[in-house]
């Protein structure tokens, strides 16, 4: 039997094949079926990106338009799914919402019996619709407000803006949230999208393994860690606190979140691209202060440790410029990587083989067994 190797947290052991997203941490790149992210931020829609994942090319105009039509009309929810978010005790947490939803809408799926590769790609399609529809009917809810009915004739993001928020949104806001979604929309085998595809691999149906991802999205260390950066900086408070705090911080060996990454070794090129928005919507909006507060901080921890910004450092002030709350930053989170979840488990169904690793055994193997009264 050939040697085992064990990395703790699976560091960099390869766990499958995929199409779908390429990471090279060296270079700073993110890739989507061959295309660098940063191509696919400045020139494609939200839409666009998820037709490019799940079918592997960009589409055509006559495609787009195909695509999109068959898409926009599947975002209201069924009632059974409203009634449930009315529901909810007002402690609810957000993503727990997310999760009982997503699994109840599996019920109600007028395909819910049928698991085959066809009928799955439409569920992918519904949820991809329905999933910022239950974010913000949740929110409306949260807040004692009507949840509104989804328009059509908007792109995802613009009418996930339109539903939290109750009127249109600018231009210039609605382009920073379609290009936050495309920015979000896959990462590779990150924690999500793998228990996800380990679901899948089951071959059980695709809400099941969407309602997996959704969990494993819920923790700090993972879809939460933009909501923790936005914590830091309320605590931080001003541009003059930066220094000492952080000083104080590694004294203590806390964890800095927004900072480092499992593969990048140079910035997250998200970050990039979220650093400029966050500034722009700052000087929109006569709101600098978070982005200041971020430089400050990027400049201490740079300046003490080798470490650079990740995707979740500058995407909460960006959110909280587009008065999305804090308490949302993980539900919105799933909105765009509904798209990755889906290609993956698509791809996972189209070359199945079940995920079943196995562990590295560190307790006794030659305990003497004896019956329970002779025990002591």
């Amino acid at each position: 039997m050939a040697e085992v190797h064990f990395k703790e947290g699976l560091e960099d052991v390869v766990a499958g094949t995929s199409e779908i997203c390429f990471i090279d941490g060296k270079e700073g790149r993110l890739v989507y079926r061959g295309y660098d992210v940063r191509d696919l931020a400045e020139h494609t829609a939200f839409e666009e990106v998820i037709y490019l994942l799940w079918e592997g090319h960009l589409p055509t105009q006559a495609e787009f338009a195909e695509f999109t039509a068959k898409l926009y009309p599947m975002e209201t929810l069924s009632q059974p799914v409203y009634d449930l978010i009315a529901s909810l005790p007002p402690s609810t947490n957000p993503m727990d919402a997310l999760r009982t939803a997503v699994s109840l809408a599996g019920i109600y799926d007028p395909e819910t019996s049928d698991n085959s590769y066809e009928a799955s790609y439409r569920k992918a399609m519904r949820l991809v619709a329905q999933i910022p529809t239950m974010v913000a009917a949740f929110e409306r809810r949260h807040q004692g407000l009507e949840p509104i009915a989804p328009d059509k004739n908007l792109r995802l993001a613009d009418n996930f803006l339109y539903m939290l928020h109750g009127q249109r949104p600018d231009k210039f806001s609605a382009h920073v949230f379609d290009t936050a979604l495309v920015l979000h929309a896959d990462h590779e085998l990150n924690a999500s999208t793998f228990a996800a595809r380990v679901t899948a691999a089951t071959l059980t149906d695709l809400y099941s393994a969407i309602t997996s991802a959704i969990g494993t999205l819920k923790g700090p260390l993972h879809g939460g860690a933009n909501e923790q950066v936005m914590l830091m900086l309320d605590e931080i408070g001003s541009v003059d606190r930066v220094d000492t705090w952080i000083e104080q911080a590694l004294a203590q060996h806390k964890k800095i979140m927004g900072f480092g990454h499992r593969v990048y070794k140079t910035e997250d090129p998200r970050a990039t691209i979220l650093r400029r928005f966050s500034r722009e919507l700052g000087e929109q909006t006569g709101t600098l202060k978070y982005y200041e507060i971020l430089e400050a901080v990027k400049r201490a921890i740079e300046s003490a440790k080798t470490l650079y910004p990740n995707v979740d450092f500058y995407s909460g002030s960006v959110y909280k410029a587009l008065d999305i709350p804090t308490e949302l930053f993980t539900p919105v989170f799933a909105i765009s990587r509904i798209a990755g979840w889906t290609a993956h488990v698509l791809e996972q169904y189209r070359h199945n083989r079940i995920i079943r690793p196995r562990a590295e055994y560190t307790g006794p193997t030659h305990r003497a067994f004896l019956p329970i009264n002779e025990r002591k």
